[in-house]
């Protein structure tokens, strides 16, 4: 697939400490898209960053709830919420962005989750989906309408931002070398579908 350097966006999503071996809510291999976000950030001209930024006591994380267990789910104000981990805590090494990623060309760092009554996993809406990060704004003054994206977690919020770029009108490609799932219960699968319904495009790389 061609790119164009100057028009085209890729968006890095939540590369951190605690997404990766050995944080608290680690993705299995997920520190292995470092050197290959690395190599296709220096195809492209712009690249935004989402960071996962949780105040100490969210209330997506399990421990809030007394009694319940990680992985579970409860009904929010919002709808249904998984529980996780206490993760991506504000101010801590595990949400630091990992060590050996490239973040010298980054534009702009989106920082999401940082509400304590509801959790964030798309780049452009909290999980009601209707309160705005104010990415999809950026975007359109910049002129950027197409969004290449890569990162943590393909099933989560990977999933979430490339459904919403489409809602949004942008066009949106998934890069598959550059992403890796939690794959909750089938939901990986699931994602696959939901991008694929909503238009979503998929390639294997970008060299």
């Amino acid at each position: 697939m061609q790119i164009s350097p100057h028009d085209d966006l890729l968006l890095v999503i939540d590369v951190q400490n605690d997404f990766c071996p050995g944080g608290a809510l680690a993705v299995n291999d997920g520190d292995a898209v470092v050197p290959t976000i690395n190599r296709i950030s220096r195809r492209f001209g712009h690249v935004v960053l989402t960071q996962d930024w949780h105040p100490a006591g969210h209330s997506s994380f399990a421990s809030s709830h007394p009694g319940a267990a990680a992985f579970g789910t409860i009904t929010m104000p919002y709808g249904q919420q998984t529980l996780w981990p206490d993760h991506c805590v504000q101010g801590t090494a595990g949400a630091a962005l990992h060590p050996d990623l490239s973040t010298v060309s980054a534009e702009l760092v989106i920082r999401k989750g940082f509400r304590p009554e509801i959790d964030s996993y798309s780049a452009f809406y909290e999980n009601d989906r209707r309160t705005p990060t104010g990415l999809a704004g950026y975007l359109r003054e910049r002129g950027l309408a197409r969004i290449f994206l890569v990162g943590l977690a393909t099933d989560y919020c990977v999933y979430y931002s490339a459904v919403d770029a489409r809602r949004l009108g942008f066009e949106a490609v998934v890069i598959e070398s550059a992403c890796r799932a939690i794959d909750l219960a089938g939901s990986l699968a699931a994602a696959w579908t939901g991008m694929d319904e909503a238009g979503v495009q998929r390639i294997a790389d970008l060299a």
